[in-house]
């Protein structure tokens, strides 16, 4: 049975990259607490609209822990005290009546501040972009057994591949590492036979534009393991270096 709460916010107010941020405090009334976290804020928001302020940017889309879009950090967490959930699919369930709610945007070098809670996370995509393609026959799709993919193999590339961009794993690290997506995204294709022609260019690709990005590297922290909504294991890292010592090696 749902109930009713009240909290108190703290939420990162900054216009812009070139203006100096600050917390305000909001209070948050009568919510629902089977509502989600970006509920709870658009209840907040129309609020302040009512009031004739200007409400709290946050990104999102899909609301479903999917599309990777939202994220911010609540209490020093990344998407929140619930393991292994995005901030839309937080339930306000996981705080008590009179709580005091911090909020802030992910804060990397790699991650620039667009306004609020929004950052900008092109970064990801020029680094999947530096991975180029797999190479494939063109035409007729191929017989899905064509080529033979062991349990292990395929199992290890699924889990890999469940990383949904939304980087809290930089957030969480120490060294605002993106070393966790960077390896999920090698590892899902590296792993696979479909993979292999590109396999040394690609972690080689990578793993570079990373670095240009301004993302730090991993120190076995484990936060971005502990932080990931979808449990993405640190040993695609440990993969990722042994792929990129071998390719360095062969060039």
């Amino acid at each position: 049975m749902s109930t009713k709460i009240n909290l108190t916010l703290k939420v990162w107010r900054q216009k812009n990259a070139q203006t100096p941020g600050h917390f305000e405090t909001y209070q948050a009334r009568d919510i629902d607490t089977d509502a989600s976290f970006l509920e709870m804020l658009d209840v907040v928001n129309a609020s302040l609209e009512r009031e004739g302020k200007e409400p709290i940017a946050f990104d999102h889309d899909c609301r479903e822990g999917i599309c990777g879009s939202c994220g911010a950090v609540v209490n020093g967490q990344a998407h929140g005290p619930e393991r292994e959930t995005t901030l839309c699919q937080l339930h306000m369930r996981k705080f008590r009546n009179g709580d005091t709610v911090t909020i802030e945007p992910w804060r990397a070098k790699g991650f620039p501040l667009i306004k609020d809670l929004v950052v900008d996370r092109s970064a990801f995509d020029r680094i999947i972009a530096a991975g180029g393609f797999i190479t494939v026959r063109t035409g007729q799709a191929p017989e899905a057994h064509a080529t033979p993919v062991p349990k292990d193999k395929a199992d290890w590339a699924m889990d890999a591949a469940q990383c949904i961009g939304c980087g809290a794993c930089v957030a969480a690290c120490p060294n605002a590492s993106a070393m966790l997506f960077v390896s999920a995204k090698v590892t899902h294709l590296n792993v696979l036979p479909q993979g292999q022609p590109e396999k040394t260019r690609r972690v080689l690709n990578m793993v570079a534009q990373m670095d240009k990005e301004g993302f730090g590297n991993c120190s076995n922290h484990y936060e971005c393991e502990a932080a990931c909504p979808k449990g993405i294991s640190v040993k695609n890292i440990a993969k990722m270096n042994r792929d990129h010592l071998v390719a360095s090696i062969a060039g």
